[in-house]
């Protein structure tokens, strides 16, 4: 048989089987059916939980969730970041990020009062002492500076000038305020001068080549020096002249008009929060910052000074101004001649042996060529493409000697002398007064003579005393120096000041001890206990000193916010050059010799002058008795210079006030 067939046979003998089984069980269900009553399904309750309930009894039908409120901020989040970002860009793009500056100055400024307002007391609830809290304040606010650049560091070196009367924190933060700045890149330089002589390119204005034509001058493209505002650039023009050429950085031109307004609304708030007097001070101040931005200023400046020292016998010989070229010179862009010297800072090569030669100065001092050859530099050949990012100008430190270890032979006394009578002569002979006198800006030269010779840079920032301020301020330190109280009152009455004890002991960074009840006097006998307490209470006798010498605002001069400046970079110069000089008797010589030369004054009054003035160099003679005291200490190991002594003085007293006087003016 096939197997199909089988297959077939097989399946028919499974069903039979099933077929059989199903037959049995049969008899079983039926019998089980018949146990259970059967219930019509109809009847039942059972019937009610199938049956779908009737659209009446659901109710009104309830809307889907579609979650508004979310997708709503969502909207906003994004709308938000879009503006943000739109905003940021064009900020960015357009302006300098000026707006970005202006609200990180906001919110720093309100996040440190709030710090201030919530902390400044016994306890502070999120401080562990008043300490932490200057502390963390300082950083943020240095950092601020730093970042935003530009002003923002002109105003954080006014800081660090007078952070002596600061809390200790804030003195040691603002130490390094006096470092380089980032400067510029070649294409943003190259921009500023395009867009400042009308598009021509600096090879048109300047005649110079960066492709090595023999018959061009020559420039370097990195920056000799930066600073917050500009940087300086050397280069020879085509004629063979040496320039420095002091371009100001791109971005300030978009910045300074937002920078002031948000130091004017910071200062305004502060003002109304602290109760302190000093926003009227704040128009004077960013007008005095606008002009600095101004080279063409700063030119005028320059050569009013030049006017001003050429037309001074005591003064022409040792003093320099360099010429400015007018023609090459913008509101951005000027160009000077270029100075070889040795700065201010570098006491040891002032004062190390000379190895230049018999008769000779050091290079560009009167009487000496910038070369030693005293030929052209034009003569030299044309440098490669490839070398205007290093260095070209031509080595000219000969006068070092052979090991590199010379200098420029001169004395710190004679120096200094020289730079306390050029800024005497400008307070209280011309009215004039630079204000920015820091080391960076001084030279110091040697004359074929063998003399000092000291050139004046950075003329932006200046300030004009009226022929009366002159002559009022020339009685005021002539006052100060014979202990003339009722002069000194009348004087400082007429500048609204009502402390004249505390005015003059900030003038002259020494207690005053020529009043009726000296300011040392006041404090003696105070416990450790009150000390504490003072020292706590210092932010409120800070606020109260200062609407003191304030006074009536209206009557107050602006212009000694920056006499004062000067006067304290002065003292600074002394001081880091080693107190060689009396610097408080020879500003009060010129001071009261001043009111002998006013020719605004009468004939009997200038004679009048003339008799006291006489009498006045024998008190000068205290002051010298003080000097050579300090002096003969500071030789045998046994003490400091006559500043250092005073600011000693200054220091024990306003510590008792509760402020702490740690601070080097041109630490870092």
């Amino acid at each position: 048989m096939s197997s199909a067939g089988g297959r077939i046979c097989a399946l028919c003998l499974k069903f039979n089987l099933h077929q059989n089984a199903i037959s049995q069980l049969r008899p079983i269900i039926s019998r089980r059916s018949n146990a259970i009553p059967i219930r019509s399904f109809s009847n039942s309750h059972l019937r009610l939980a199938f049956t779908p309930p009737s659209p009446s009894s659901l109710g009104k039908a309830a809307p889907a969730k579609q979650y508004k409120r979310l997708r709503k901020w969502s909207r906003r989040l994004v709308y938000l970041a879009l503006f943000g970002g739109v905003a940021y860009t064009v900020d960015n793009q357009f302006y300098a990020s000026s707006l970005t500056r202006s609200a990180r100055t906001f919110a720093l400024g309100l996040t440190v009062a709030l710090d201030y307002k919530i902390n400044f007391r016994e306890n502070p609830p999120f401080a562990d002492d008043i300490a932490e809290v200057h502390s963390r304040s300082a950083t943020k606010l240095f950092h601020l500076l730093r970042t935003n650049g530009g002003l923002y560091l002109k105003i954080g070196q006014a800081i660090a000038m007078q952070s002596a009367i600061l809390p200790p924190e804030f003195q040691k933060m603002f130490a390094k305020m006096f470092d380089d700045a980032p400067q510029n890149d070649w294409a943003q330089v190259r921009q500023v001068i395009m867009e400042d002589f009308g598009g021509r390119t600096p090879e048109e204005v300047f005649g110079i080549s960066f492709e090595g034509d023999p018959e061009a001058g020559v420039m370097e493209k990195k920056a000799r020096a930066s600073a917050s505002v500009a940087q300086v650039h050397w280069a020879r023009l085509k004629d063979g002249r040496e320039v420095a050429i002091k371009i100001q950085k791109k971005e300030i031109a978009q910045q300074v008009g937002w920078d002031l307004w948000a130091f004017k609304v910071v200062t305004k708030i502060y003002t109304w929060w602290f109760d302190l007097p000093l926003y009227s001070l704040v128009p004077y101040i960013t007008e005095r910052l606008e002009l600095e931005c101004d080279f063409q200023n700063e030119a005028r400046n320059s050569r009013k000074m030049a006017e001003f020292v050429k037309s001074e016998p005591r003064l022409r010989d040792r003093v320099y101004i360099p010429q400015v070229y007018d023609d090459l010179t913008t509101r951005r862009v000027m160009t000077a001649e270029w100075i070889e010297g040795v700065r201010l800072w570098d006491k040891d090569a002032i004062t190390r042996p000379w190895h230049g030669g018999w008769r000779t100065g050091s290079p560009g001092s009167h009487g000496t060529p910038l070369d030693r050859s005293n030929t052209s530099t034009t003569n030299l050949p044309p440098p490669s493409p490839s070398s205007y990012d290093s260095e070209l100008k031509p080595d000219r430190t000969y006068w070092k000697g052979s090991k590199g270890d010379g200098g420029l032979g001169l004395n710190l006394k004679e120096v200094m002398t020289t730079m306390v009578d050029l800024f005497s002569a400008q307070m209280f002979l011309w009215g004039w007064v630079h204000c920015d006198p820091h080391p960076g800006n001084i030279f110091i030269r040697r004359q074929p003579n063998g003399r000092s010779e000291l050139v004046l840079i950075d003329h932006g920032l200046y300030i004009h005393m009226s022929s009366q301020f002159r002559q009022q301020y020339s009685l005021f330190w002539k006052s100060l120096m014979t202990f003339d109280n009722s002069t000194l009152k009348e004087v400082v009455a007429q500048w609204g000041v009502t402390n004249p004890e505390i005015f003059a002991s900030a003038t002259l960074m020494k207690p005053y001890e020529g009043g009726d009840m000296s300011v040392s006097k006041r404090i003696q006998g105070i416990s450790e206990a009150e000390k504490k307490k003072r020292h706590y209470e210092m932010q409120q006798a800070m606020r109260k000193g200062i609407k003191e010498i304030l006074g009536d605002e209206d009557k107050w001069p602006r212009e000694l916010i920056f006499i004062g400046r000067n006067m304290r970079i002065v003292q600074g110069n002394n001081q880091f050059l080693g107190s060689p000089v009396n610097r408080i008797k020879i500003t009060g010589n010129w001071a009261s010799r001043a009111l002998t030369e006013n020719r605004d004054l009468s004939f009997s009054e200038r004679w009048k002058f003339y008799g006291s003035h006489l009498m006045f160099k024998v008190v000068l003679f205290a002051t010298d008795a003080f000097w050579w005291y300090s002096w003969l200490k500071q030789r045998f190991g046994k003490g400091k210079g006559m500043d250092d002594e005073m600011e000693e003085q200054m220091r024990k007293m306003m510590k008792d006030y509760g402020v702490e006087m740690n601070h080097n003016v041109f630490e870092g």
